[in-house]
């Protein structure tokens, strides 16, 4: 990718939108939706754990996306899914320090650093990653608001309840969709209070996370453009989620299909940057429904 980050054509869906500055690089949300490649340097994660263990391995990887056309790189040592054991701070150095030092050497995109500790933030963009994608929104350790503004790094702030060991249990909400506007609301708040800039802001429903299978997952992507008034770019991220396997009766690698779908709809409903597994097939799929929506 070019450090414009420009694409031709222009969207009816977000107007007057500043460049979004991650690095030297620049994106413009006015012209067209944005691809985050996934990265999962861990034994345990729900889609690909255990496949990228190996530097090498998870080096060739990354950049097997960036030739397929991703825009940004996502690196994360310590899986999410629900029920998850955490990682130690050690254990999670281990694993995404020497790939993000590597990365940056050998990539022309951005890369992000997916993580809830500061320390393992600090290391990272020390070694090179320009923002930080924090699934707590600061949450559990506040002090990363503090460093992603010293850093003047972008950030990315998600919804969801509890812990991931325990959200699955939390799923159930008076009005799901107000309820995450409201908390997104008040963890932006708490961003630009610490000094992040305004326009450094990217937020993310959480789907997957949190959530009732399949109805509440499919009510965010359903309802998605209820969150635009929030003034921020919407990420979002069900690359082969389960709440995909539960509609089709799928597992997980067969969900391309089931992902295809869903982002259509994500991105027709306001979507700006899609967090993906398969960059390739994604990358198109995104692309014709920018194509259709930017059509007067």
């Amino acid at each position: 990718m070019s450090t414009s980050g420009l694409a031709s054509g222009s969207s009816p869906r977000q107007k007057n939108r500043p460049l979004f500055e991650c690095g030297k690089y620049r994106f413009d949300f006015n012209k067209r939706t944005y691809i985050m490649g996934i990265v999962n340097v861990t034994p345990d994660s729900f889609s690909d754990g255990g496949k990228f263990m190996n530097l090498h391995s998870a080096l060739d990887h990354a950049k097997r996306m960036v030739d397929e056309g991703a825009d940004i790189i996502d690196v994360g040592g310590e899986s999410t899914r629900p029920g998850a054991d955490p990682v130690s701070l050690e254990e999670e150095r281990r694993r995404v320090l020497p790939l993000i030092e590597k990365l940056v050497q050998q990539v022309d995109v951005p890369v992000s650093v997916d993580t809830t500790k500061v320390a393992l933030a600090q290391g990272a963009l020390e070694a090179g990653a320009v923002m930080i994608n924090d699934i707590s929104s600061f949450r559990f350790e506040p002090e990363m608001a503090h460093l992603a503004a010293e850093h003047k790094v972008p950030v990315i702030l998600m919804h969801m309840r509890g812990i991931p060991q325990t959200m699955q249990d939390q799923v159930v909400y008076d009005t799901l969709i107000s309820e995450i506007f409201d908390f997104l609301k008040e963890r932006i708040g708490f961003a630009e209070s610490a000094g992040i800039n305004p326009h450094q802001i990217i937020i993310d429903p959480g789907i997957g996370f949190g959530k009732s299978l399949p109805d509440g997952n499919l009510t965010i992507i359903k309802n998605l453009g209820a969150l635009k008034p929030l003034g921020k770019p919407i990420l979002v991220g069900l690359s082969r989620k389960a709440f995909i396997g539960h509609v089709l009766n799928l597992g997980v690698e067969e969900r391309e299909e089931g992902t295809a779908a869903a982002l259509s709809v994500a991105v027709h409903n306001g979507a700006r940057m899609v967090r993906v597994h398969d960059v390739k097939k994604m990358k198109r799929v995104v692309s014709m429904v920018d194509a259709i929506v930017a059509v007067n």
